[in-house]
Order: structure tokens, then sequence, then C-alpha cells
């Protein structure tokens, strides 16, 4: 049977947990407090196992910090011996108008460390993604203060819906595949 990996990008430390740049770990949290589980710690991660459809999927939140995400993720590709397309990375992209959710099957880390250091560690760009967009409220200089600055209370009320749409991704990708979720969510 098919097993997934669905890794959601962040920074450990409370300083970090109301971040733009944790939306991977909110949206995994979400999933794991709909799904009533709940996280351990791990090796290079915290992580939950749940069926999606009764398929088999581990949820990883890497413990290494953002820009050596990639240990994490080749660790969990290999201990659990999943194949690449059954891989899903969830990212913020401050290329995106606020609360836009994107799918898509290969591609650049677009400036992203915690993206550049899994495709480095696999060395390979061709696995899953959904990017969460920020948006790109900062002046020049700012983009390290902005993606770890706190949501504006703006966004804090749309917030819970577009992480709604990011369980729906998810939960899309594990039981239909990429192609047939980025048609659907891709540009809604």
């Amino acid at each position: 049977m098919k097993k997934y990996l669905i890794i959601g990008l962040g920074n450990i430390g409370a300083e970090y947990v109301n971040t733009r740049h944790n939306i991977g770990f909110k949206i995994l949290d979400a999933l794991a407090g709909a799904s009533n589980i709940s996280f351990e710690p791990n090796r290079y991660a915290d992580t939950a196992k749940l069926k999606i459809k009764g398929r088999p999927v581990l949820l990883v939140k890497p413990t290494t910090y953002m820009n050596l995400s990639g240990k994490a993720v080749s660790y969990y590709m290999q201990s659990e011996n999943i194949a690449p397309e059954n891989i899903l990375v969830i990212s913020d992209d401050i290329a995106l108008p606020f609360g836009a959710l994107r799918m898509r099957t290969k591609g650049s880390d677009g400036g992203h460390n915690g993206l550049k250091h899994i495709i480095q560690t696999l060395k390979s760009s061709q696995f899953t993604r959904i990017k969460f967009g920020l948006g790109s409220e900062f002046s020049s200089g700012k983009q390290v203060d902005y993606v770890l600055g706190e949501w504006s209370s703006e966004e804090e009320v749309q917030l819970n819906e577009r992480i709604n749409r990011g369980l729906e991704m998810v939960k899309s990708f594990v039981s239909i595949g990429a192609g047939q979720t980025m048609t659907h969510f891709n540009g809604k």
C-alpha cells in the first residue's frame, strides 16, 4: 500500500509559533487536531501518523530549523520507504498574494531556504509542494522581518479559512493525486 509523507515547514520555538514562516506547521497542526492525533518528538522532527481514505500518512514537522529541512525529509523518505511522488511539502511563499494556495509537482526553491535545502538534499526538485501565499507587504530589505513576523489582524480574520483550504488540498493529494488536486484547487 502507498504511504505518504506530508512535511510542513516552520521553525521550532515559542517565538516562531504564530509567524508567517510557520504556516506549514500550522496546517499540519490543524490536520492533526481535526484527526484527533498529536505530534510526538522523533528524529529530526515531530511526527504524527494518520490515515486518509485508508492510506497511511506520516506528518512531519522538521525540528532542524528551516534551512536544514532536507535532513528530516530525506530521513523519513528512506526510513518509511516513501516514493518521491508521495511526498508533499507545505511552505510559505511571498510571491503569492496573502492566502493564495498553489500546488506544484516540481519547481525552484523560489528563494525559500527550506525548499532550497530539500532540493539540495534530495538532489531533485521533483516533489509536490503547496505554497501558501504571504503577500509582499514589506519594504525593501524587510523580507526577513516580514516572514518571521506575526500575522496582522486583517490576515488573522481569513487565516482559518485558508488553513482549512490547505487541509482539503492535502487530503485531495492523498486521495486523488497531485494532477487532479491542481485542477480542482489551483487558481480558485
